[in-house]
């Protein structure tokens, strides 16, 4: 398979500078990539809910699904994101004009994830084809998509009190949620205070917090945003090293979480972790004391134990960082290895493998783009610059990590 160029990692990242309900007074900037994330998230939510007493094969097989269908319809939101949703719906509704407008937004993507296999490209096309999908991955991305959105509309919803539109679009979302309620978890987080509502809150609350704070950048990416851009980038290279079924969808669920503690820390840059001697020690202590008392003891209240179990699987509980490349053994233990292990030992659905070091590689490559586009979009930035300069000159002395040819990747864009 052709290696993942610049145009593909800049075609995901556009989405940060796509607002959303841009035709209605907003509190903040709302973006596409982050309702992304955050549609994502509860899709996770709901994945494990409803696949509790399926068989692994069949559990893993929903899971690539969910995952590769929140992919599909991320790009073609991408094409398609000036569309008002109340248009669009007429034109799903008529097959033909659905089927033009989808060969058009194929025409779009086509020259940009090529790089990608004709598998992909044939699975994206098939996808697109079929307007609304009544499967259990249709289903569950479809209660997300409009869960997150509805999110959003209670964030301006006040702010638009003369909005003949608003009470229209809220029986929608009113009608369309109620559609789901079969599925395990939608009435949960339907109903306000639940521990599952409280966690999918606290998840759609990261796209408060803006990276960089003190950097000017255009776009102002959040964290929320980053972690959409930094699970989808893991997605990609699993698919170009031939991960096995559960390697890729761990990697990006691992890569959608991976910065869930900064939303009880903040975004502590790393010049300020490592300025005082013991501080990212102290930081990482408060991190999982906080996750306890507010992420996973909700989700034990909330009657959903393997759920904390599976959050601190993805975010490295057990070895202290995220970044940590782990399978598991026979037993269910688990246990750090090489990435030369994992490939050679490990590539196997039974052992549950994560590649912690793509995943670093992906963070690195999302805050590169973040700091490129900022550049290119004419912020003169001595911050932006070094960090530019930090991430090529990391990578500069061993360009080929985890199977990724980073240093030519990143030369790409110079």
């Amino acid at each position: 398979m052709p290696s993942i160029r610049k145009s593909l990692l800049q075609l995901i990242f556009s989405g940060s500078s796509m607002k959303r309900w841009n035709d209605k007074l907003r509190p903040m900037e709302l973006f596409e990539v982050d309702k992304q994330a955050h549609k994502m998230m509860v899709a996770w939510v709901l994945y494990e809910l409803n696949t509790r007493g399926m068989p692994p094969a069949a559990k893993l097989a929903l899971g690539e699904a969910v995952v590769e269908g929140g992919i599909f319809e991320y790009l073609y939101r991408l094409v398609i994101t000036d569309i008002k949703p109340p248009v669009f719906y007429q034109i799903k509704a008529n097959p033909d004009q659905y089927a033009r407008l989808t060969a058009w937004v194929m025409d779009q993507l086509t020259p940009r994830i090529q790089v990608l296999g004709e598998d992909f490209v044939g699975r994206l096309r098939d996808y697109l084809a079929v307007p609304d999908r009544r499967d259990l991955a249709g289903r569950i991305l479809h209660a997300a998509h409009i869960y997150a959105s509805r999110y959003e509309f209670h964030l301006i919803k006040g702010l638009n009190p003369w909005d003949e539109e608003l009470e229209e679009i809220e029986e929608d979302f009113r009608q369309t949620l109620a559609a789901h309620s079969d599925l395990a978890g939608v009435p949960e987080l339907l109903n306000a205070g639940s521990p599952l509502e409280r966690f999918a809150n606290l998840c759609g609350r990261l796209r408060f917090q803006a990276r960089w704070s003190q950097t000017p950048r255009i776009p102002e990416t959040t964290v929320l945003g980053h972690l959409f851009v930094v699970a989808a980038c893991a997605y990609f290279f699993s698919l170009e090293l031939g991960a096995c079924r559960a390697r890729v969808v761990n990697n990006f669920f691992t890569g959608l979480f991976h910065d869930l503690p900064e939303l009880l820390t903040r975004d502590i840059i790393s010049p300020v972790k490592r300025s005082v001697e013991g501080i990212a020690d102290i930081i990482q202590q408060y991190e999982r004391d906080a996750l306890e008392r507010r992420v996973f003891s909700l989700l034990r209240q909330g009657g959903a134990p393997d759920l904390a179990e599976r959050l601190a699987y993805y975010l490295g509980i057990e070895f202290g960082t995220e970044f940590a490349t782990v399978a598991r053994k026979k037993d269910g233990r688990q246990m750090r290895v090489d990435w030369q292990a994992l490939c050679e030992s490990y590539n196997h659905d039974e052992f549950d493998p994560k590649d912690g070091g793509l995943l670093k590689i992906c963070d690195n490559l999302a805050a590169f783009l973040e700091a490129y586009t900022a550049l290119r979009n004419g912020i003169t930035s001595d911050q932006l610059q070094q960090a530019l300069w930090r991430i090529q000159g990391r990578y500069a002395q061993e360009p080929f990590q985890h199977g990724v040819h980073i240093g030519a990747l990143l030369a790409d864009f110079d």
